[in-house]
């Protein structure tokens, strides 16, 4: 008999066909009443398959007593409840480095989207302004400025090497100092790297230690011509309080991959002007997306042929 597993939220189809051709597939998002498919499937359940914003919460984990392993659909784990995990043994996969290059690039895309105005300018031609206006507005330079990166782990590492192409002044702030940070000024405080960049990169993993890491201090220190991007968790941000210093003018821009209870952002940040919003697709690539979900299953199938797993967390 196949392994049953349980698909917290739907996968691209061409995964979808995949699994279902190894795994007896329970799909929990396509149940009308949740709590009865769980009391009912629960008990046969051997493995999660889930996305990074989803994860796994202690209270599912509970009601699957066979559960053996959460193989995730993305790189971040913070939303799998890993002390839950540890207690009961079950193994925890994610699909890091095959999205590593994509997210940096969109990081890097964003930044120059945001600090030229291309968005603003395409529908200034388009809605005629240029015809009737003239010139559209100037706005700030890229190149040869400085650049925080917060956060030096694969993609942060990534999103450095891009920005060395800019003639960047680099620095970064980690737990320690990268011994592979060529070239790159170690920081250790937040704020002070807020305050040396002209544009603060978020790129660390999110945990309970770096909630809010960027605190109202950091966006402030940041300051009015700063431009802080965001291609994370959106809880290493104090939210409330960079709504407040895109308001008011304490922080220059924002560029944003993420949100709090996405993808039911919070509506202030639709009435701002300064702020360049995206729909958490850093990875958003067939590519990578393809890549992705063959690690989801070669760390499935490493587990039920009892090998090493390709990526492990737990």
């Amino acid at each position: 008999m196949k392994p049953e597993i349980l698909l917290v939220g739907p996968y691209p189809e061409w995964d979808l066909v995949e699994l279902e051709v190894q795994y007896d597939v329970r799909k929990l998002y396509a149940a009308a009443e949740k709590d009865v498919f769980l009391e009912t499937l629960g008990p046969q359940i051997r493995a999660i398959a889930t996305r990074g914003e989803l994860g796994a919460s202690a209270e599912l984990i509970n009601k699957l007593p066979k559960l053996e392993i959460v193989s995730i659909y993305g790189v971040g784990y913070d939303a799998v409840d890993l002390k839950a995990c540890r207690e009961r043994g079950i193994r925890v996969t994610n699909t890091p480095d095959v999205l590593t290059n994509d997210v940096a690039d969109l990081g890097i895309g964003m930044m120059l989207a945001q600090s030229r105005g291309i968005i603003g300018a395409e529908t200034w031609v388009k809605d005629g302004s240029w015809r009737e206006k003239g010139l559209y507005p100037l706005k700030r330079r890229v190149w040869g400025r400085k650049a925080g990166v917060l956060g030096l782990g694969r993609i942060g590492f990534e999103v450095a090497k891009r920005l060395k192409g800019f003639d960047m002044d680099i620095a970064y702030s980690d737990v320690d100092a990268k011994p592979y940070a060529d070239g790159m000024t170690f920081i250790a405080n937040p704020i002070e790297l807020a305050r040396h960049a002209d544009f603060l990169f978020v790129t660390l993993a999110a945990s309970a230690a770096t909630k809010h890491i960027v605190s109202k201090d950091v966006i402030e220190a940041l300051g009015p011509e700063g431009m802080l991007i965001n291609i994370s968790r959106a809880s290493n941000i104090d939210e409330e309080a960079l709504l407040t210093a895109l308001e008011n003018g304490a922080v220059g821009s924002a560029a944003l991959d993420v949100f709090e209870g996405e993808p039911k952002l919070n509506p202030r940040f639709l009435e701002l002007h300064n702020v360049l919003v995206q729909p958490h697709h850093a990875s958003g690539t067939i590519e990578t997306r393809k890549a992705m979900g063959k690690l989801v299953r070669d760390n499935l199938a490493a587990h039920f042929e009892g090998v090493v797993l390709p990526t492990p967390v737990l």
